[in-house]
């Protein structure tokens, strides 16, 4: 016959097991590491380097005459042109004419000839509050020049018109729309 003696020690020697078989499985599992995913995201093929907070100058006689920051910069292979996003540009404030500050959604940067193409949502302020509003516009530097073909909404004080196409002279801030204007003049609010 067994004996209570034995079914103790048994007993005893299984709930040891369960306690070290429990604390081994603990310690195996929590010493696993989880390896964390891959940071870096692969580039399309034909971009080499990508950048976040992108800033680019345009100096001239020692001075800038704008800077453009873009949330995010990709490089072709071939260096020429930057892919952006997240864009806001800004033009410096000239003897003739205040400062212009443009916003788009995404463009592109050409570095040899300093061109930028803006596209989705352009928008133009100047200092003085005039407001210029497209989906796309192209700055010619060579000619320090906005331009654009599309659709063109532009508003200053009481002011409001649209036209198809405009240039814009970012030095002097003379307009030239190149289709016909639907202008609206508002009346003025009387102070009380």
């Amino acid at each position: 016959m067994v004996s209570f003696g034995n079914i103790r020690l048994v007993l005893a020697i299984l709930v040891t097991a369960m306690i070290i078989g429990i604390v081994v499985a603990i310690s195996v599992k929590g010493s696993k590491q989880v390896s964390p995913p891959p940071v870096l995201q692969q580039l399309p093929q034909n971009i080499d380097v990508a950048l976040h907070n992108a800033r680019f100058t345009n100096i001239r006689d020692g001075r800038a005459v704008w800077e453009l920051v873009a949330d995010r910069a990709q490089y072709d292979k071939n260096g020429d042109v930057a892919y952006l996003s997240g864009i806001r540009m800004k033009f410096a404030k000239t003897r003739s004419s205040g400062a212009v500050t443009v916003t788009a959604a995404r463009g592109e940067y050409q570095s040899k000839t300093r061109n930028v193409k803006l596209r989705g949502a352009v928008h133009m302020v100047s200092e003085n509050g005039s407001t210029f509003t497209s989906e796309s516009v192209d700055y010619l530097a060579s000619r320090s020049l906005f331009r654009t073909a599309d659709a063109v909404a532009f508003r200053h004080q009481r002011l409001a018109l649209s036209a198809r196409g405009m240039e814009m002279d970012v030095t002097d801030q003379k307009v030239r729309f190149l289709g016909a204007i639907d202008a609206t003049l508002s009346a003025m609010q009387r102070s009380h």
